[in-house]
C-alpha cells in the first residue's frame, strides 16, 4: 500500500533538489555569463528584440526545451517548455533595452537568470512533477508585452510566475505604481509669424497650456499620483506658427482606480489646450495600462528564504513597502495568478536605473553574480512551491480556477496591438 512520505522524506527530497539546482546553475555559468553579456552589448529596443529574443530561446532549446515562437501574434515573444508534470512553473524573461542608454534596466540580467532557473529546474523537473516553462516576454518598457500576452491566453495554465530584476537594493517583495503611457497630439494652422500671425492656429501654444495646467494640478495631486511628461514635437522654425506639436505623458499611481481619476484630470489638462487655441486634439494610448504589483506573501518568502542563504541581505520585510520601483508589466502577472517580482542588488555605486552608469554596472562582476544567484534562487523558489504540501496545493487549485483567456492575436493582415491604440478627442477646430 502506497503512503504519504514522512517530514524527513520531505525534507531529504527537497534538499537533494536544492542541490542539483545549485549543481546546474554552477555547470551553465560560462554559458548564463555570456548571454548576459551578449544580450548587453547588443540592446534592442521594445518589439525589435529579434537577436535578443533568439539568443535566449536558443539556448533554452539546446538544452532540451521546446520552444514555439512567435507567440500572441508578438514576433519577438515565445515559450519555452520542458517537465510534463501537472503544476506549471511560469518564469518570465525580459531583453528589451531603452533607446539611446542601453540596459540600463538590467534586461539583460533578468533574461540570463530566468534561462538559468529554468535549466537548473529542468534537472528535477520530474521528480517534483514540474513542467517548467520559460516565458520571453517582450516591450517591457514600452509596450506591455505581459499585458498582450495575459490577453491572448500565454499565461494561461500558469499556477505561479516569477522573474528577478536588477536594481540598487536587495527587495523581495518591492511596490511599484500602476502606470498609464499617453500622448497627446495638437493640430492647428501654419502662418508666418510675422507677416501674418493672425492667420496661424498656435499648436505650440495649445501645449504651454496644457503643461501650466498639468503643472498647476500638481499641488492637487492625490498621494501617490505622479505626473512626468516631455516634448517630441514643437514646431520647426521660430518664424512659423506651430501647426503640429506633441508631448508624451506617463501618468503613475498607487493603484489602478486612483490611477483612473489622475487620466481623467490629465485629459482634462489637454482638452484645455486645445479649447484656449482653436486647434484640435487627439489622445494617443501607446501602451496598455500596468497595474500595480501584488506580490504572492507564500512565494516571496520562499525566495526571502533563497537568498539569504545565498549570502545576500535583503530589505526587511517592514521596509519593503517604502521600495517603490516605477511601474511594470509584471503588475498585471501578479494581479492574475501568484506571482512574485524580487530586486536582486548589483554593485552600482550611487547609480539607480534608467542612468547611463547603472547601464555599465549591467556588464561586470557583479552583475554576473546576479545572474547565477537570481537564477538559483528562484530555482529554489520553485522546488519550495513544489514540495511544501500548503502551498503546492494552493498554487495548484489557482490555476485550476483560474478561467481560461478568450482573447487572439490580431488576423494576418491586421494591425498590431504592439503600436499606439488611438483614441482621437476634439476641442475647438480650425477649417
Amino acid at each position: 500500500m502506497n503512503q504519504e512520505p514522512t517530514a524527513s522524506e520531505e525534507r531529504s527530497a527537497d534538499a537533494r533538489a536544492r542541490q542539483l539546482c545549485r549543481d546546474a546553475v554552477r555547470r551553465h555559468e560560462p554559458a548564463l555569463v555570456e548571454l548576459a553579456r551578449r544580450l548587453h552589448a547588443e540592446p534592442e529596443t521594445a518589439f525589435a528584440e529579434h537577436r535578443s529574443s533568439a539568443a535566449v530561446a536558443g539556448l533554452l532549446a539546446e538544452h532540451g526545451f521546446e520552444v514555439r515562437t512567435p507567440v500572441a501574434g508578438l514576433d519577438t515573444a515565445f515559450t519555452a517548455d520542458r517537465g510534463g508534470g501537472d503544476l506549471v512553473i511560469g518564469i518570465c524573461a525580459e531583453y528589451d533595452a531603452l533607446p539611446e542608454i542601453g540596459h540600463a534596466c538590467g534586461h539583460n540580467i533578468i533574461a540570463a537568470a530566468a534561462v538559468g532557473a529554468a535549466l537548473a529546474l529542468a534537472e528535477v523537473a520530474d521528480e517534483l512533477g514540474i513542467t517548467v516553462r520559460v516565458l520571453g516576454t517582450p516591450a517591457e518598457e514600452l509596450g506591455g508585452g505581459k499585458v498582450l500576452m495575459i490577453e491572448r491566453g500565454a499565461f494561461d495554465g500558469l499556477a505561479m510566475a516569477m522573474m528577478v530584476h536588477p536594481g540598487p537594493e536587495e527587495v523581495c517583495a518591492p511596490r511599484s505604481l500602476a502606470i498609464n503611457d499617453l500622448e497627446v497630439r495638437y493640430s492647428g494652422r501654419a502662418a508666418h509669424a510675422a507677416a501674418a500671425p493672425e492667420l496661424g492656429v498656435n499648436a505650440a501654444d495649445a501645449l504651454t497650456v496644457a503643461q501650466v495646467a498639468v503643472g498647476l494640478l500638481r499641488q492637487h495631486l492625490e498621494p501617490g499620483q505622479m505626473v512626468h511628461g516631455i516634448v517630441t514635437a514643437g514646431g520647426a522654425a521660430p518664424n512659423v506658427v506651430p501647426a503640429n506639436t506633441a508631448a508624451m505623458y506617463n501618468l503613475r499611481a498607487a493603484g489602478s482606480p486612483s490611477l483612473e481619476r489622475l487620466e481623467n484630470r490629465i485629459r482634462a489638462c489637454f482638452e484645455a489646450g486645445a479649447t484656449a487655441t482653436g486647434c484640435t486634439h487627439e489622445v494617443v494610448q501607446v501602451s496598455p495600462v500596468y497595474a500595480e504589483l501584488s506580490c504572492d506573501e507564500g512565494l516571496s518568502e520562499a525566495y526571502r528564504r533563497a537568498i539569504t542563504e545565498l549570502g545576500r541581505q535583503p530589505v526587511p520585510r517592514s521596509g519593503q513597502a517604502d521600495r517603490v520601483i516605477g511601474s511594470t508589466d509584471m503588475g498585471n502577472v501578479t494581479q492574475l495568478l501568484p506571482a512574485i517580482h524580487p530586486m536582486i542588488a548589483l554593485d552600482c555605486g550611487d547609480a539607480v536605473t534608467h542612468q547611463a552608469e547603472f547601464a555599465a554596472a549591467c556588464a561586470t562582476p557583479s552583475a554576473d553574480r546576479a545572474v547565477l544567484d537570481g537564477a538559483l534562487a528562484m530555482a529554489w523558489t520553485a522546488v519550495a512551491a513544489a514540495t511544501e504540501p500548503g502551498l503546492r496545493a494552493r498554487l495548484a487549485s489557482s490555476a485550476h480556477d483560474r478561467p481560461v483567456r478568450t482573447g487572439k492575436p490580431p488576423a494576418a493582415g491586421t494591425e498590431q496591438l504592439s503600436g499606439p491604440v488611438r483614441e482621437r478627442c476634439t476641442s475647438g477646430g480650425v477649417a
